[in-house]
């Protein structure tokens, strides 16, 4: 018996989903480069740096660095120098970048509800477990 052919479907997925970031409600193109950098500081640790939040991005720092930038002046990040080495700057979310990014979360957590809504609630279970597996291996 053959595998299934998950790589393809993985991919016609991504396609899909990404060209569907406008149905987020309120996430513009501007609110959804802030929800991106907000996960991606998250996602760098306890005491974050523009570095670490480059990384996570997969952009280089002086892109980070712009979008930062853009948080900060909207209120959702706040950025200082780091107190172990001050040629770092470290960023952490504000309690408005909190709360857009806890938001950004339970509108995501609804959709895989509602996408797989005709699914065995195990299936979906395991579904879930096996895309986080996957992101968690790839470092995503």
């Amino acid at each position: 018996m053959s595998a299934p052919d998950g790589g393809p479907a993985l991919f016609r997925l991504v396609r899909f989903w990404s060209r569907r970031w406008s149905l987020a409600p309120t996430l513009q193109d501007r609110k959804l480069r802030h929800v991106q950098v907000l996960t991606a500081v998250a996602a760098a640790g306890p005491v974050a740096t523009i570095a670490g939040a480059a990384h996570q991005l997969g952009i280089d720092r002086s892109g980070a660095s712009r979008l930062v930038r853009d948080a900060v002046e909207a209120g959702l990040l706040t950025r200082r120098s780091d107190e172990d080495d001050g040629r770092r700057a470290a960023v952490a979310p504000t309690a408005e970048g909190r709360a857009l990014l806890a938001a950004v979360l339970q509108w995501q957590r609804a959709a895989f509800i509602r996408i797989t809504a005709g699914w065995d609630p195990a299936d979906r279970d395991r579904f879930a477990g096996y895309l986080q597996r996957l992101a968690d291996e790839q470092g995503a």
